[in-house]
């Protein structure tokens, strides 16, 4: 068995295969950027390796920084997790020429599905059902073009050498599609080293199933299921399942053994997932991922399996654990992936110091975690923050067993969209397997949260900052000296103490009125008088009577900030100072703002050009993903502050932006 293990990635997959390690008794070594100094994989591993600056290029993806970490920290063995360079033939190549073990199928196998040009054309040959599309050597973007037009729209662009959704653009439109092959080129090139693109028919609400399948270097072939991961947002997963519901039996076999054809055709070791598209009772190959998938938890769950640790004993020679007469299966799994991003602000990646993250500690919940609290969310990597899996013997369970998990996951310091995930769990779309990949393009509003602040959320929110100013809300009658209780007391008149929070660009009054020290009545936003009652704050639950229901909710007090969970949505008040407001440019006043830090990859506009509005004006990327600023109005461009390459931080001005008369 190997004994000493360097896992070549970060964050929450670099733990979990940590905890599988440490269990079998291996050393551990974990590598760092200077943005993971001081990381919560880089603290779980026996020892670990600097290997360079924030940006992925220069650390993650860098083979020889990442061989000689291996080197001088004397481990046996690199695996790669996911991402980063896990399906990347030249660095399992390398591990191998250095001596190491390589954690993963072999490098030819690597490559003959790295480029989905290759793979479909090998795998069309040997009879598995594939999109019609071009996946030609001639990539120039005019003959792309040409291809395109050729094809028919819809029709869907996605690096040749990618995975994960990255990168991938949806032309419905002849006019989008110059602008769509432009931003999957330089996304490829970017993310994957490789500007080649393959287009596809697009099929617009096809269910998204993939094949867990397992090998050894003996010859021994098992598939361990299928999972759904219908439930995406931009090509990214955030919801999955095991197995895949409402299939009829004869087609999941047939997609079970059709992954067994791609794993054979080319030889494959190790934790492998051949993707397909199902549109209605026929499926097409989409890809196979090289490596452990971000969503193993679900088929871990429903087996009873470690797939780490069957990986981990193939790397060392060790033939399969089971043959697929010994695979069992039993009850649903769900998992959730819970990211920093907002969904209220078209879900922008956030980042910053997590102020408190607690993960839920419930029966039948895994949590796989790469943050806790005080850690720092970079935003040079990608926006998850860990994932939640529920099992239970039955779907319906199952689900509720997830959304109780989401409702009782608290992150404070930066925004998560795990109340969003509950959401989507207690739909009926979901629960009646009536989703597809088009789910929330199509029904994005039935998942959105509260257009309003909550009248109790505000309540309760007033009491735990007022508990928190050392208030007298969880005392008893008549405890202490009156002149230490802060309950607004002013002779002759009611007692009372007002509080104004700032909540999604709208500020709210709340006025607590108090009785012989304890909080009696409360009005928000100059409406009604409200009876209270039975007001407390323990720990770090607020809870209160109001009118005639008790209300309670999770709180965090953060300097003037107040973090408050309800079951159906986090709340982040800012306490309302006049004395501390501050102007910030925004598009009415002609100046554009990126509302994330990032990196500036494109500025199609000069000084001096007339735009029209919805004209994009420059794309920021960050965690990933690229962001568009479009003009709000048809203007000229009279200033351009960052050029390509440049990093901005959050807020920071990009360009102004005279309107036109008439405007």
């Amino acid at each position: 068995m190997i004994e000493s293990l360097l896992v070549a990635n970060r964050g929450e997959i670099a733990c979990r295969i940590f905890r599988t390690a440490r269990r079998l008794g291996l050393r551990t070594i974990a590598v760092f950027s200077d943005a993971d100094a001081a990381a919560r994989h880089v603290r779980e591993a026996d020892e670990a390796v600097h290997i360079g600056p924030a940006a992925a290029r220069e650390s993650y993806l860098n083979i020889a920084r990442i061989i000689e970490a291996a080197r001088a920290s004397g481990a046996q063995a690199v695996h790669p997790g996911y991402g980063f360079l896990a399906e990347n033939h030249e660095f399992a190549q390398a591990c191998l020429d250095a001596g190491l073990s390589f954690v993963g199928p072999p490098p030819a196998a690597i490559a003959a599905m790295g480029s989905k040009i290759l793979a479909k054309r090998r795998l069309t040959a040997a009879g598995v059902p594939v999109l019609p599309g071009y996946a030609g050597s001639e990539q120039d973007l005019r003959r792309l073009a040409s291809e395109a037009e050729r094809l028919g729209l819809p029709l869907i662009i996605k690096p040749a050498a990618g995975g994960g959704g990255k990168g991938m653009q949806i032309v419905r439109a002849a006019a989008e599609l110059d602008t769509a092959l432009a931003a999957a080129r330089r996304l490829a090139e970017s993310a994957f080293g490789d500007g080649s693109l393959l287009l596809e028919r697009y099929l617009p609400a096809p269910r998204h199933i993939e094949v867990q399948v397992f090998a050894d270097s003996r010859g021994n072939l098992v598939h361990l299921g299928e999972r759904d991961c219908s439930t995406q947002r931009r090509h990214q997963k955030l919801i999955e399942e095991a197995p895949a519901p409402g299939l009829p039996e004869p087609l999941r076999e047939r997609l079970r053994a059709a992954a067994l054809v791609v794993a054979r055709e080319i030889g494959y070791v190790s934790a492998g997932t051949v993707e397909f598209l199902l549109d209605g009772g026929e499926f097409y190959f989409m890809e196979m991922n090289t490596r452990l998938q971000v969503e193993h938890t679900v088929t871990e769950a429903v087996t009873g399996l470690d797939l780490v640790e069957w990986q981990l004993r193939v790397a060392a020679g060790e033939p399969l654990p089971l043959g697929q007469s010994e695979v069992r299966f039993e009850g649903h799994a769900i998992e959730a992936r819970v990211c920093a991003e907002d969904p209220e602000r078209g879900f922008l990646p956030s980042a910053g110091r997590l102020a408190l993250l607690e993960w839920p500690e419930l029966p039948g919940v895994r949590v796989d975690a790469g943050f806790a609290t005080g850690d720092t969310v970079p935003d040079c990597y990608d926006s998850l923050l860990g994932k939640i899996i529920a099992w239970a013997p039955e779907r319906g369970l199952a689900s509720a067993r997830l959304a109780d998990a989401l409702a009782s996951t608290y992150c404070a310091g930066v925004h998560t969209n795990e109340r969003w995930l509950r959401r989507i769990l207690r739909s009926a779309r979901f629960l009646e397997v009536r989703h597809d990949v088009a789910l929330l393009d199509q029904a994005a509003g039935e998942f959105a949260g509260p257009p309003a602040a909550a009248p109790e959320a505000l309540i309760l929110a007033a009491l735990a900052l007022h508990a928190g100013e050392g208030g007298a809300a969880p005392r008893e009658p008549g405890a202490g000296s009156p002149w230490g209780l802060a309950d607004g007391f002013t002779p002759n008149l009611p007692a009372r103490v007002a509080y104004g929070f700032s909540w999604r660009g709208h500020t709210h009054a709340v006025e607590l009125e108090f009785v012989h020290g304890r909080p009696a009545a409360v009005t928000v936003n100059g409406g009604a008088r409200l009876a209270l009652a039975d007001a407390a704050c323990s720990g770090a639950v607020v809870a209160a009577r109001i009118e005639t229901r008790r209300r309670q909710a999770r709180y965090h007090l953060d300097g003037a900030r107040v973090y408050l969970w309800t079951a159906d949505e986090p709340y982040e008040l800012l306490l309302e100072d006049p004395r501390t407001h501050e102007f910030s440019p925004s598009a009415a006043t002609g100046g554009l703002t990126t509302p994330l830090p990032g990196v500036v990859v494109a500025v199609p506009v000069t000084v001096g050009q007339k735009v029209s509005a919805g004209e994009v004006l420059m794309v920021i990327e960050a965690m990933k993903m690229e962001h568009a600023i479009t003009a709000p109005y048809a203007g000229t461009v009279e200033t351009i502050h960052f050029a390509r390459g440049e990093r901005v931080p959050e807020g920071s001005a990009l360009l102004e932006l005279a309107r036109d008369s008439g405007n």
